[in-house]
């Protein structure tokens, strides 16, 4: 896993990448521009590469860089120069895809969760716990997988609901940022005939809010 996020106006020339959730106990080793992160065991979890356009060039945009292979290389090659402990592996893996809800059950603690069976294209369905008043088996859905960051730049990782697993979330279209969403409570329903597994398509998205508006 690899999420990078790039914001000079809040940060300077810095950008964070992310390679496991935060974990207790964490410390911060710096070698010149670079601050590794490492877990309670010795892995690294994290770093913050300063003046990163020394290493990479100027990088267009704010919020999440998704890093080519050739960026990855160049970060990679700094870290080995610097003397800091671990290594970047490439992620182009999307994880905002087209999810369907096979099944949909009630969640046992609790009188609005449901737990949902969802097809994302894998050889196995994943369960998603979900609040969505209008969420229903059958639905093709958006579905964001741990790994995905949001446009409030939170990312979504494994968790439990009210003693449930879950492994990520299906999406409002607020949630996702699409032009013209609604401000109400309620998943956003895609079209039947997208293929789970799909990545997700922003143009597919505003259309789709657009028809129902």
């Amino acid at each position: 896993m690899l999420i990078a996020s790039y914001n000079p106006d809040a940060m300077g020339d810095t950008l964070i990448v992310v390679l496991q959730q935060d974990q207790a106990g964490e410390q911060h080793h710096q070698f010149g521009d670079i601050v590794a992160i490492t877990g309670a065991e010795g892995a690294v979890v994290g770093y913050n590469f300063f003046n990163v356009s020394q290493i990479l060039g100027q990088l267009d945009g704010r919020g999440q860089v998704f890093l080519t292979d050739a960026q990855v290389d160049q970060l990679n090659a700094a870290i080995t120069a610097a003397g800091a402990p671990g290594q970047l592996v490439a992620d182009h893996a999307p994880k905002l895809v087209i999810g369907v809800v096979n099944e949909l059950t009630a969640h046992p603690d609790s009188d609005h969760l449901h737990v949902g069976q969802v097809d994302i294209g894998q050889p196995e369905t994943v369960q998603i716990v979900c609040g969505a008043p209008n969420v229903a088996a059958g639905q093709h859905v958006v579905v964001a997988l741990p790994g995905a960051m949001m446009p409030t730049g939170q990312i979504i990782w494994p968790g439990a609901l009210r003693g449930v697993d879950s492994y990520g979330m299906i999406c409002a279209a607020r949630e996702l940022d699409v032009p013209g969403a609604p401000d109400r409570r309620g998943i956003l329903v895609m079209p039947d005939d997208l293929v789970a597994g799909t990545p997700f398509d922003m143009d597919v998205a505003t259309r789709v809010v657009a028809a129902q508006a």
